[in-house]
């Protein structure tokens, strides 16, 4: 019999729905892997009076230093500063084979500013610390988008679409996937309407098909196609065909897959020497610690099988 992997689990912001997410699904997830949870035993047992949730007898924590009071969704430096050291013991210890994979419980990213931590998130630290372009893919097996552009303001999209950048974007997000199956086709979808019809409405579209040519050219067959027009990338038909996208900014990938399947949705992070997926939520604060209310589980579980998957390639 197979060795269940060891999956490193970073706890999120304390002040959140993390940590009852960790507890909740300890017991779903333990059945196909080994979970380490990088917090350490005095918050833990913090969060659990808080919370009225016994901690399993065989939930392992790895020490990370840190001692205050918990403040239910409250944005606070201590839990930002304590979620940062989470994450980052986590990523190095995956780094280092410790554990095989690491999945992520949501931070908050104002929490990390008032601590002094100069990444926006997870993904901005893991691009930093690995030195690759980490690139952000979101979705379930119904479908995946992958992000282009994440987390700039919409004015600056425009000008981060360039041929080269875009061409080894592609390059990499396909060489990253764990299927690449001679069949796979993959849209990307344009940045103005009408796929700018012609010019009328942008020239964006001009930089992307040039990039799209480049990709496949070195791929050697099709696998992207477009620019495909935004506003009829995700029907049904579309849908049918396609199970993967590439979107230019975030909330033209994330809008249409969360209306779609937001329960069910994880991220992945691609291109890294780790596997790194995490739970496609936040902190969830305005419902965080409270009672007769459910929290769903969906996404962790997701995210940790995923997870287990990927180290099974």
């Amino acid at each position: 019999m197979q060795e269940k992997p060891t999956i490193a689990i970073s706890i999120g912001d304390i002040n959140g729905i993390g940590i009852e997410i960790a507890l909740k699904a300890h017991e779903k997830i333990k059945k196909f892997c080994k979970p380490l949870y990088f917090i350490n035993d005095n918050m833990l047992k913090k969060a659990s009076k808080l919370l009225n949730i016994e901690i399993p007898k065989d939930f392992e924590t790895e020490y990370i230093p840190g001692d205050f009071e918990i403040k239910p969704g409250k944005v606070d430096k201590d839990s930002g500063k304590f979620s940062f050291e989470s994450f980052k013991t986590a990523t190095i210890m995956t780094k280092n084979g410790i554990c095989e994979a690491l999945v992520t419980l949501p931070i908050h990213k104002k929490a990390w500013e008032k601590a002094g931590i100069k990444y926006k998130g997870h993904t901005d630290f893991l691009r930093d610390f690995f030195k690759k372009d980490a690139i952000m893919m979101l979705g379930c097996e119904e479908l995946f988008v992958a992000l282009f552009t994440e987390h700039i303001p919409l004015k600056d999209v425009p000008k981060n679409i360039k041929t080269k950048k875009l061409k080894n974007f592609l390059l990499n997000f396909y060489l990253s996937l764990i299927t690449r199956n001679s069949s796979l086709k993959i849209p990307v979808l344009a940045l103005n309407p009408h796929a700018g019809d012609n010019g009328v409405l942008g020239n964006e579209e001009k930089k992307i098909k040039k990039a799209i040519k480049k990709a496949n050219k070195n791929i050697k067959r099709d696998v992207f196609i477009g620019p495909i027009v935004p506003d009829i990338a995700f029907i049904p038909k579309m849908r049918e065909k396609y199970k993967i996208y590439v979107a230019m900014y975030h909330d033209q990938g994330l809008i249409p897959l969360k209306a779609l399947y937001f329960e069910e949705s994880i991220n992945i992070s691609l291109n890294l020497p780790i596997i790194r997926t995490s739970v496609d939520h936040g902190t969830a604060f305005d419902i965080a610690y409270k009672k007769d209310r459910e929290i769903n589980l969906k996404s962790y579980i997701n995210a940790v099988k995923y997870a287990v998957n990927m180290v099974k390639e």
